[in-house]
């Protein structure tokens, strides 16, 4: 008797991105009945990282997202998977340039209508397309809620007023919440970030906070200045040797890299690397392997690399100072950290933080309106960690009086 072989076809994979916890409950219910693999998440960020490491062949979303601008998501998400089918719910993505339609987009549709089947009060009056998971956002005025298929077209983008700041970051100005907004975009992912802004902007502020809202949070961050250690030992520092290596080593060391394996590596001020070791560098990068100095095995690795500079590399690159090939793998994603000339408008802010610093446990000094005027007036090339150490200065000077006069307030420049 012969017999007949079954073939079971895989699930195939969709991601449901939403705020909603109901949403998504209503979603994973009627697509898991339909033998679909549903993923899960409430934000964008969380939602890219899903998507690299489950590959689905669809994603539902219902925005908008409580960290990300939609724009950035469907750019960011298109682009790393363009073979995936983006779907908008409630009409609030525009501009979604090079949304593919996937085979199976017919059956996640027709899951979708029996949704709003179920919820007819959120329903839409068009015919055969579903619009049932975001009411809110349509205006009340309107009688007929948008299509699907006119969604990807028509939504307005959204502001940065809809970015929440990151804690670590002092200032609402545009250009500091476009900072929050990046760290949030990349900090999930395992993407080498460079950081680039003028000397004393926050850099390396910025690389804690990126290794605090990463999957790598309970591991180590180790920080190395690429400029604060001779070019004859920065190897050896960075990637660890052997006893009796060179001169003066006297026992085995472990370097940076392996000292952060599992979590973060901040690499500041990067341009000041020697080219050789940019090679070895670039080398590690690639591999994920490394050999101490003075030693022929390799030690697997696994770390995150941010690096910062204050140069700019992209024409260092171009005119052969740094290795164009190096440049290109660290400046995956680039995150400005802006000089403070440019959001001025966060000078109050930023004082009440460092005087309250300065104060450790005691009464918090205030600024008279004639020493705040100097401030505003500065140019202030040194940035951020200028303000800060003339605040320090100002508040040692003033003694135990309670408020800081223009003569406490001594600039370093002009």
């Amino acid at each position: 008797m012969a017999t007949a072989s079954v073939m079971t076809k895989s699930p195939a994979s969709v991601l449901v991105l939403s705020a909603d916890s109901g949403v998504r409950a209503r979603l994973r219910k009627a697509l898991t009945a339909q033998r679909w693999e549903v993923h899960e998440a409430e934000g964008g960020a969380a939602a890219l990282l899903l998507m690299d490491q489950a590959r689905p062949q669809a994603t539902l979303l219902d925005g908008p997202l409580p960290d990300l601008h939609l724009a950035d998501f469907a750019e960011e998400a298109l682009s790393s998977h363009p073979a995936m089918d983006l779907i908008a719910l409630d009409g609030a993505l525009a501009g979604m340039t090079g949304a593919t339609k996937s085979p199976r987009r017919g059956e996640l549709l027709q899951v979708l209508r029996s949704v709003c089947e179920e919820a007819p009060s959120v329903a839409t009056a068009d015919t055969n397309i579903p619009f049932p998971l975001a009411p809110a956002v349509i205006p009340p005025a309107s009688t007929k809620k948008p299509s699907l298929s006119s969604a990807i077209e028509t939504t307005p983008v959204l502001d940065l007023g809809s970015v929440v700041r990151l804690p670590e970051l002092i200032g609402d100005s545009d250009r500091m919440l476009e900072v929050s907004r990046r760290i949030r975009l990349v900090a999930k992912r395992k993407t080498t970030v460079l950081i680039q802004g003028p000397t004393g902007t926050g850099k390396e502020v910025v690389a804690r906070a990126l290794h605090r809202l990463s999957s790598r949070s309970d591991r180590p961050f180790v920080a190395l200045n690429c400029a604060a250690i001779p070019e004859a030992l920065l190897e050896a520092e960075l990637f660890g040797h052997a006893r009796g290596a060179f001169t003066g080593a006297v026992q085995r060391r472990t370097g940076r890299i392996e000292a952060a394996n599992g979590g973060t590596l901040f690499l500041d001020e990067i341009g000041e690397m020697p080219l050789a070791l940019q090679s070895k560098l670039l080398r590690f990068l690639e591999s994920g392997e490394l050999q101490r100095v003075g030693e022929n095995e390799t030690v697997r690795v696994d770390v995150r690399i941010v690096a910062a500079t204050h140069q700019p590399l992209a024409r260092r690159a171009q005119e052969g100072s740094f290795r164009a090939d190096l440049f290109y793998r660290l400046a995956v994603f680039r995150i400005q950290t802006p000089a403070l000339a440019e959001h001025l408008e966060d000078m109050a802010a930023l004082t009440e933080h460092f005087l309250k610093s300065a104060s450790g446990d005691g009464v918090t000094k205030q600024l008279s309106e004639e020493s705040f005027g100097h401030l505003a007036a500065h140019s202030w090339p040194g940035n951020v960690r200028e303000l800060q150490h003339v605040l320090e200065r100002a508040s040692i000077l003033a003694e135990d009086r309670p408020v800081i006069t223009a003569a406490e307030i001594e600039l370093d420049l002009p």
